[in-house]
C-alpha cells in the first residue's frame, strides 16, 4: 500500500484507511488523485482547500503525495501536482503549500519555493 510508504510516524491500518477514504471522497474541500500505469496504482495525491486570513481567500495544502519507488522520474509526480494546481485554480485558490524533507529538489523543479519551517506534535 503506497500510504504505508508515505507514513513515517504511524502504521497505516486497513480499517482506518477505508473509513478515511470514504469520508474524503465525500468532502468538497478534499482532493484525491491517483496515477496508474498498466492497471497498477503507482501514485496518489491527497490535498485540501480552505480559507485563510493571510491569503485573503483560499489556500491549498498537499497533505500526501507518493509515487511508487520503481515508478519515480517517469512524470507521475509532476502530473499529480499539475492536477491539484488545476483543481485549485477552479476554487480561486491563492497558493498551494506542502511540507517535505525528502523531495525538495522535485518541488523546486516545479517552481515551488521554500517558505517556512514545519513543526509538528503527535497527539
Amino acid at each position: 500500500m503506497l500510504a504505508q510508504s508515505f507514513a513515517s510516524s504511524f502504521a497505516v491500518e486497513r480499517s482506518s484507511f477505508s473509513a478515511s477514504f470514504d469520508a474524503l471522497l465525500q468532502s468538497p474541500d478534499a482532493y484525491l488523485a491517483v496515477a496508474s500505469r498498466n492497471g497498477r496504482v503507482i501514485g496518489y495525491l491527497l490535498g485540501f482547500d480552505h480559507r485563510a486570513f493571510f491569503a485573503n481567500g483560499r489556500v491549498a495544502w498537499v497533505e500526501e503525495i507518493m509515487v511508487a519507488e520503481d515508478m519515480r522520474r517517469l512524470g507521475a509526480g509532476s502530473l499529480l501536482m499539475a492536477s491539484i494546481e488545476e483543481w485549485s485554480r477552479g476554487h480561486q485558490t491563492k497558493l498551494i503549500a506542502l511540507a517535505t524533507r525528502r523531495a525538495a529538489d522535485f518541488y523546486r523543479s516545479l517552481g515551488y519555493e521554500e517558505s517556512a519551517t514545519y513543526f509538528r506534535r503527535l497527539l
